[in-house]
């Protein structure tokens, strides 16, 4: 019997007696909990040298390669940050095969690189006199970013704080562009310190220490800051804190669990605040003295997101209309509506960021067949100027397939939404499915444009993308709906999506052949629909999932692991439900082929999450791969390993899913 690829940690996994566990869970189950080893650790650390080498990609067949490359360079900038003057526009861009920043010096002219090397840069402000850029950089997708400074006409970066292990955090650079205040949790892993950089005098002083994941939303020409406590990854209590009184005041959310995203507005003991407590759906308030008043009108369809310019003159919002974008404008203090240019066909309309003055904002466009444009709009004279054109070489992108918006039904009688591209034809019928469950698990898949779907689309497979109860779009009580245990409830979804799909898309009598894939909760969505679920789906690919919910909390960073215990439930309290929503503890089950992709420096899901899984499909005889990334984190940042984990996706459905 060959060596396990990683060195198991035995211990009890279990507080409660076996027979009473055996009585919630059946034996069989209860046995495998019990018994099955488990491991420790996170990062690149936790696995050999050895194990990465042997389960590193291997080439793909040239034409494959050939049809992802030409894939990945369909691609539009990041919407980016303009100069204070308007004159200029910082952005990022992958062109080089990892995230950097640009520069383009007026409307569509040629772009000038700012940052180079492997590791991912990305652009986060520049201060109020345009000298300084405040770029993130990280290594190796570990999500331990650092922050630093570099001239905004281009040259050396000057390491604020950059620390292995330690995430530090941009918030914001002082009206008179003085200091840089951020966040770091290199006192404590799980919380996080304020601090305030004198750029003048490169020096730091720290502020501000509390236990929690704490951030600044945030602030005032006063000093005073307003802060977020995040319970989990929605909700959030919101309190004031001025660093020269220390004075420390609740503003909305404590000992709640709701959202609350808030921000100062533009009169005196006035607060914009975006929240679903009063309903199911995410509403625009506008809060005095405590009490809410509703801006945006009633309705089924979430408030995405907000935003005030600078001098609080403009309030901007988005509302997601079941996965398609639409943005709005307000006079701040009338809260009178402003006229947005129009882009009619278009599926996302966005507002981005805009100049210091409020003067200029930037505006992301984004059809079904096309990559999302970037303009800037001059309020005072009203012109709209494209910036950045998106790049489509060799690829006649009016020909991708429009995703359309259906449903299918689950056994309690509940309707899954769900994005559906089809191939033009099918040969021979039915065309095979791929069915792509979204990450999260709060996300939320929507329409736009999509490469990625178009690469199956044209290798002959109609792709799917569910938004199952616990996606983020369609209100609080769904939101909400898989929260811990309740899980169990819900989980069917995953099942019933490949029933509704066999059933209805069968043609002459026969039944398609169905694939999963997903990253991250998508991950764990494919493993469970693998295992718990087995013969629903005839093969899966999981990237970056979770097997264990159990040995996840255990391992995974701890800046997450109290934010996810929210979500999933507590190690101790909801073990049994944990167990049970373990795909690994339906092992037995698995029986159809299964790709697990993983990057090794994974601060989310450790790598022990895919070796495990993979440990235990081997001992199954299943036809399983295994595909480890020495350099890469939670999902794949470097274009080469971009590539292969497209393509080996692509081919492992091919292989099992083509006749």
């Amino acid at each position: 019997m060959s060596q396990p690829l990683l060195q198991p940690i035995h211990k009890e996994t279990s507080l409660m007696k076996p027979t009473l566990l055996a009585l919630l869970l059946g034996t069989t189950l209860a046995a495998q909990a019990a018994e099955a080893p488990t491991y420790q650790g996170l990062g690149a650390d936790s696995v050999s040298a050895a194990t990465l080498e042997k389960f590193r990609a291997k080439a793909l067949p040239a034409e494959l390669s050939r049809k992802v490359q030409s894939v990945l360079d369909l691609r539009a900038p990041g919407a980016g940050i303009l100069s204070p003057d308007g004159q200029s526009l910082y952005f990022g861009w992958r062109v080089t095969g990892s995230a950097q920043v640009w520069r383009i010096d007026g409307p569509q002219r040629f772009p000038v690189q700012m940052t180079g090397g492997e590791d991912a840069t990305n652009v986060l402000d520049i201060t109020p006199d345009g000298q300084w850029l405040l770029l993130s950089r990280d290594r190796k997708g570990e999500e331990n970013p650092g922050l630093y400074l570099q001239p905004a006409k281009g040259g050396a970066l000057t390491a604020i704080q950059h620390l292995p292990g330690v995430q530090t955090f941009f918030e914001f650079v002082s009206d008179d562009g003085r200091y840089v205040y951020y966040r770091s949790n290199d006192e404590v892993r799980d919380s996080y310190t304020f601090y305030r950089y004198d750029i003048p005098a490169a020096k730091k002083e720290k502020l501000f220490e509390r236990k929690g994941y704490w951030s600044i939303i945030d602030h005032r020409a006063d000093g005073s800051l307003l802060l977020q406590k995040a319970a989990s990854n929605v909700a959030a209590e919101i309190w004031a804190w001025s660093p020269s009184t220390r004075e420390f005041s609740a503003v909305i959310g404590q000992g709640e669990a709701e959202e609350h995203d808030v921000r100062f507005g533009s009169q005196p003991g006035e607060f914009f605040v975006q929240t679903n407590k009063l309903g199911d759906v995410r509403r625009l308030y506008r809060m005095v003295g405590g009490k809410l008043s509703a801006i945006t009108p009633e309705g089924k369809w979430d408030v995405a997101g907000f935003a005030l310019d600078k001098p609080k003159q403009k309030l901007y919002y988005s509302v997601n209309e079941a996965g398609y974008t639409k943005s709005y404008a307000l006079d701040a203090r009338t809260l009178k509506p402003l006229k947005l240019p129009a882009f009619p066909g278009a599926d996302h309309v966005s507002i981005a960021g805009g100049t210091r003055d409020g003067q200029r904002i930037i505006i992301g466009v984004e059809t079904a067949t096309a990559p999302r444009s970037n303009y800037v709009l001059d309020w005072k004279s009203g012109k709209l100027t494209q910036w950045v054109l998106p790049s489509t070489p060799e690829i006649d992108t009016r020909q991708f397939a429009v995703a359309s918006l259906e449903s299918y039904p689950t056994r309690d009688g509940a309707q899954i939404p769900m994005f559906v591209r089809r191939p033009a034809q099918c040969n021979p019928a039915p065309c095979p499915i791929v069915v792509h469950f979204h990450g999260g698990p709060e996300a939320q898949s929507d329409a736009g444009f999509s490469p990625y779907a178009q690469l199956f689309v044209d290798a002959g497979f109609i792709y799917v993308e569910p938004n199952v109860r616990g996606s983020d779009g369609y209100g609080k009580a769904w939101l909400n709906s898989d929260n811990g245990a309740k899980r169990l409830d819900v989980v069917s979804d995953i099942e019933d999506a490949a029933i509704y799909m066999k059933r209805a898309w069968a043609k002459d009598g026969v039944v398609p052949k169905i694939g999963v894939m997903g990253g991250s909760y998508g991950g764990y969505s494919t493993l469970f629909a693998m295992t718990r679920y087995a013969g629903a789906y005839d093969a899966g690919v999981a990237t970056v999932g979770m097997s264990s919910l159990l040995t996840f909390l255990e391992n995974t960073a701890p800046y997450r692991r109290a934010l996810r215990v929210a979500e999933y439930g507590d190690p101790v309290k909801d073990r049994e439900a944990l167990i049970k929503l373990s795909p690994i503890s339906y092992i037995e089950q698995l029986k159809d082929p299964l790709l697990i992709i993983q990057g090794a420096s994974d601060p989310r899901v450790p790598v022990g999450e895919a070796v495990q899984m993979y440990e235990a499909a081997q001992k199954r005889g299943v036809a399983a791969e295994l595909i480890l990334f020495a350099d890469e984190g939670h999902g794949a940042a470097k274009r080469e390993n971009q590539v292969a984990s497209i393509g080996h996706t692509l081919r492992f459905f091919q292989t099992y899913l083509q006749r």
